[in-house]
């Protein structure tokens, strides 16, 4: 049962991760959106990461995720590893879609979901005694369960995109 309920707190922190930034900028408008790529564009023209990818949203994510830990009973450095672990994997998701042409904020299923989950939870998988059968299945849930509840977040109006 222990293993369950930490696997559904450890998802619940990405989530958190994930949906910070969009909180951040619904409540902040532009203040405080500097791009973390400085709006740099490489030799192919296209931008470094975008001007999605904001240090907002890193500060918001780890934050949140801080909290939201303390909040679980869990350390907060734990929150913050999963919050700068899923801000790490989304900007690695962003580098690669600019590289294949994908306009910031476009859609591409599983380079969106597997590095912003996976990599927090190979940043805590030691502190934690994750197995690699727990960082899978709780990576693979994330990679499942994000699709249906952008959407679903969407319709609610709390994201501009169903994605």
């Amino acid at each position: 049962m222990h293993d369950f309920w930490l696997g559904l707190q450890l998802l619940l922190l990405l989530a958190v991760a994930n949906n910070a930034p969009i909180a951040a900028k619904r409540m902040l408008g532009t203040r405080w959106s500097c791009p973390l790529d400085g709006g740099l564009r490489l030799r192919d023209g296209r931008p470094l990461l975008g001007p999605s990818k904001t240090v907002r949203g890193v500060v918001a994510s780890v934050a949140a995720c801080m909290l939201c830990a303390w909040l679980f009973g869990l350390a907060p450095g734990i929150g913050a590893l999963i919050g700068a672990g899923a801000m790490a994997g989304d900007a690695l998701s962003s580098f690669a879609k600019r590289r294949l042409a994908i306009e910031p904020s476009g859609r591409a299923f599983g380079i969106d979901q597997i590095p912003e989950s996976l990599l927090p939870l190979l940043a805590v998988q030691s502190l934690l005694a994750l197995s690699f059968l727990q960082v899978a299945a709780i990576t693979a849930s994330f990679v499942l369960l994000e699709v249906p509840l952008a959407r679903l977040a969407h319709r609610l109006g709390l994201r501009d995109r169903p994605y």
